[in-house]
């Protein structure tokens, strides 16, 4: 089985590639039994459309890849804790767990007590100094 830290670096990659077209740097993935079935990035400003998040873009393609509309089974990694927005498709696609890397103290589900589905985990802090710095180094250019 490949560790957390294996998984949360592809998300990494997938927040560089944001990063390199001007996105907010949020990369995520889904991966089921070990495979990856889902990559994404934030697409916010590419598709001008404020729901384009990483997670919901990474919802969709495993949606797809699997044919089914529930997750379960499946783990996403996200390089930023997703936010209510996101916890709420999260909730809905029934996602068995989510391994996040930094923390969003304002913005995310954790800090606005968010539930997500009752048979959903979370663990957070999978490589967060990484995911972290992708998103100090955004914003400082953008400043």
């Amino acid at each position: 089985m490949l560790s957390h830290e294996y998984f949360m670096k592809i998300a990494i990659e997938q927040a560089k590639i944001a990063f390199d077209k001007g996105e907010v740097p949020v990369g995520a993935i889904v991966v089921s039994n070990n495979l990856i079935i889902a990559k994404a990035h934030n697409l916010t400003e590419s598709l001008t459309d404020v729901t384009a998040h990483a997670e919901i873009q990474a919802i969709t393609s495993a949606s797809n890849y699997l044919g089914a509309k529930y997750l379960t089974q499946c783990t996403m990694y996200v390089t930023l804790e997703p936010c209510v927005m996101c916890a709420g498709a999260l909730y809905w696609s029934q996602i068995d767990k989510i391994v996040v890397g930094a923390s969003d103290e304002r913005r995310g589900f954790i800090s606005k007590n968010i539930t997500l589905h009752p048979k959903t985990t979370y663990e957070v802090g999978i490589l967060k100094d990484e995911c972290s710095q992708i998103l100090q180094d955004f914003f400082k250019l953008r400043r």
